[in-house]
């Protein structure tokens, strides 16, 4: 049996979960999520908690099983907590600013970057070379990060770009030059 797809999930105190019709929907403090449920897995509410259960053990439905589990999980964690990823700018002249609930990225090109926020995006930017994505939907909110870091991706010569926080850039030695 999958091992993630065992484990159940703790439903806290005010988060409402509604499982109807092969989609799961999500409401608490910070919003509301559904999602339909891939395959034939059922999901089961029992009280405060969830449990994800298949019907066979074909290989399809025991890799949808541990999948379900874990993206009902993240819609529980999502409307309590929320989801953030945080961005590093490295390089000279290279910064971040707010235009209202957009950004406005210099990033060494000819002219700046604006990036729209999706519904249920906010972007922080605590400094000029920092950039908060924060949201509900886990996959959303690493798909926006991801599209900002394809913008300029850092590269292994300098280091300059934009790179998640903690991110480890492997770098090359130049030229070795004449001599």
């Amino acid at each position: 049996m999958s091992r993630i797809g065992k484990a159940t999930i703790t439903v806290p105190a005010g988060v409402d979960v509604t499982v109807a019709a092969g989609r799961i929907t999500v409401k608490g403090p910070k919003g509301e999520l559904a999602r339909a449920i891939p395959g034939n897995i059922t999901v089961s509410q029992e009280g405060d908690t969830l449990t994800c259960e298949r019907p066979n053990d074909e290989n399809k439905t025991k890799a949808m099983h541990g999948l379900t589990r874990s993206l009902v999980n993240n819609m529980v964690i999502g409307v309590t907590e929320g989801f953030t990823k945080e961005l590093q700018i490295v390089g000279v002249g290279y910064r971040a600013e707010a235009q209202g609930k957009d950004i406005r990225l210099s990033l060494g090109f000819s002219h700046t970057v604006d990036v729209k926020a999706p519904d249920g995006i906010t972007f922080d930017i605590p400094a000029q070379t920092q950039v908060i994505v924060k949201g509900i939907d886990k996959e959303v909110v690493g798909q926006v990060a991801a599209n900002i870091r394809s913008i300029r991706k850092p590269e292994p010569y300098k280091g300059k770009g934009v790179r998640y926080l903690g991110e480890r850039v492997v770098r090359k030695a130049g030229k070795a030059g004449k001599k």
